[in-house]
């Protein structure tokens, strides 16, 4: 059986590779094998790529925006809250070409955004919100008003039982911080090991 070569095959298909590598540089655009590794690895950067370019383009839009926005006295998130609480759709593509080209449109949409971004319904129903949880609770006390006396007296009585126990509760409330402070202050060594459980020791002896 006769010896089969794949000249024409073979040619073209390095041929294809080597059309890919023209114009770069040194032996990547000569050697069949050097191009071959450059293109595989051309390809990969340019699929990322091609994701990575629409997060610049956004990224730079943003800027030219928000550039734009505070030449005209607002920040870029109340210009963007403002435009959709007045229903105006523009993407930011058409709002940074805006800002570059046409300054006077551009100061239009800001006015607008102005005019839109405090919403009265939002507040209407924060304050709603707080007069009915005030009510529920004066409700609430008036009900029972045996049950929450009777806690009031206990406590108040453990909590005059005795000085220490008082000083350890005011240590407990601290931080870390504040407790190493008071150590330093009252002349305690090896505060920079101690925990607080050890900090709050040191300080009730």
């Amino acid at each position: 059986m006769p010896r089969v070569k794949g000249g024409y095959t073979t040619r073209r298909r390095r041929k294809a590779v080597l059309k890919l590598a023209k114009g770069y540089y040194g032996s990547k655009h000569t050697l069949y094998k050097t191009a071959h590794e450059q293109v595989m690895r051309s390809l990969q950067y340019a699929f990322r790529d091609r994701k990575q370019r629409k997060r610049e383009f956004r990224k730079l839009w943003i800027q030219r925006i928000n550039a734009a926005a505070q030449l005209n006295g607002l920040k870029y998130n109340q210009f963007i809250n403002g435009l959709s609480n007045a229903d105006v759709v523009i993407n930011r593509k058409m709002l940074a070409d805006m800002a570059v080209n046409d300054p006077a449109g551009f100061a239009a949409l800001c006015e607008v955004a102005k005019k839109a971004a405090p919403k009265a319904k939002n507040t209407e129903n924060v304050v709603v919100l707080t007069t009915a949880s005030k009510a529920e609770k004066a409700a609430q006390a008036k009900a029972a008003p045996a049950k929450k006396a009777a806690p009031k007296a206990v406590k108040v009585e453990a909590k005059v039982e005795t000085p220490k126990a008082a000083a350890a509760e005011d240590l407990n409330s601290k931080t870390v911080a504040e407790l190493k402070e008071m150590a330093k202050a009252a002349g305690i060594s090896g505060i920079s090991t101690m925990k607080k459980a050890d900090l709050i020791a040191a300080l009730s002896k």
